[in-house]
Order: structure tokens, then sequence, then C-alpha cells
């Protein structure tokens, strides 16, 4: 794996060495980039974002963020063998001041304290696909007030994976990438 673009550019970072981690692929991940810096859908470019990476796993997301300009990044992670990974990758880039680490269960969001000061202008969530706590995570992400009032929240789900989503979020945009899809939301005003 490698990171796409921006001050990383082509730096490798570690992979997953168990199957219960799911990585973005790397065409998924510049896809996704594209859009956002591309796309008249949104008026998110990353510089300067603060980045909420939930089910952030070895961090190929929010390392592409950083490595694209974003400010800061939140990775919220519980998988031990997984978080070994995450730090690692984040010390061989040497951006720890950009990058805060929360070893934690992510439905457990309303307890992180550390998050409740910063606004967020992008969200990311890549849970398990078996996970079905997606929309409570987004009602905590919305109910908690830390999203910017344009914060654009980005869902990898199962492409078979029928869910509704907070009734102030407005589905901007949905692409398929094999068996996986990725969904654009954005808060609505």
């Amino acid at each position: 794996m490698r990171i796409i673009a921006g001050i990383f550019k082509g730096r490798k970072i570690l992979k997953p060495v168990d199957t219960s981690t799911r990585p973005l692929k790397d065409m998924v991940r510049e896809s996704i980039f594209n859009i956002l810096e591309h796309s008249k859908l949104t008026n998110n470019k990353l510089k300067n974002l603060n980045v909420l990476d939930l089910y952030s796993g070895i961090g190929s997301f929010g390392l592409e963020c950083i490595s694209r300009g974003a400010r800061k990044v939140f990775f919220i992670e519980k998988h031990l063998p997984t978080l070994k990974i995450l730090k690692k990758n984040i010390k061989t880039l040497n951006c720890e001041n950009d990058c805060e680490i929360i070893e934690n269960d992510v439905t457990r969001l309303k307890e992180f304290s550390k998050i409740l000061n910063h606004k967020f202008n992008l969200v990311f969530l890549d849970p398990p696909f078996k996970d079905m706590n997606v929309n409570l995570i987004i009602n905590f992400i919305y109910d908690m007030k830390i999203l910017d009032n344009k914060a654009v929240i980005i869902v990898h789900r199962n492409k078979d994976t029928k869910e509704k989503y907070n009734e102030k979020l407005k589905e901007i945009r949905v692409e398929n990438y094999g068996k996986s899809k990725i969904i654009f939301n954005q808060l609505l005003d």
C-alpha cells in the first residue's frame, strides 16, 4: 500500500497482518480523493480540514488526508494488532503532530472528550461490512454538534447494504467498486 498524492506521495505504509482488517484499495482511495478535490458536489478541499477517521484500521484514509494538507486527523480504532500498525505508519511518516489516536470502540464516541473541541469538515466511516451500527454512529456525530456546517460524511459499505441515514444528511453521490460502495453525504443547512 502507498500514499497516492501530497507530501508523502509514493511512501509505503504497512498492511494489516490479519484478514479481519479490510483496508481501502489504492484505486478506491484515489477515486474518493479525486471526487473530494475535483468534484463540484462538495466545497471541501482537503487543505486545513479537521478529519474524523472512524474504524480507521491502518490509517490509509487519514494518512492520505494528512499528506494532502489536512490540519488534523483523529483516528479511532480498537483492534490491537491494527492499532500497532497504525502507530507504526504514523511514526514512519513522521506526522505525529498532525494525528490523534483514540484507542477505543467507535460506539463509545460520545465519551471521547478529545474530539468535542473540534469541528470536523470530513468524516470517514469504514466499519466491518457486518457492522450495523453506522446510522447510530452518524446520529452520535450529529448530536454531538462536532460537524462543520458543510461537513461531508463518507461511508464505505458492502454494495448490497441498504441503510437510511440521519435526515439531516443529504446523499450526494454513490460510487460502486467491486463488492463495495462509497456513499458521500453532506450535512444539510
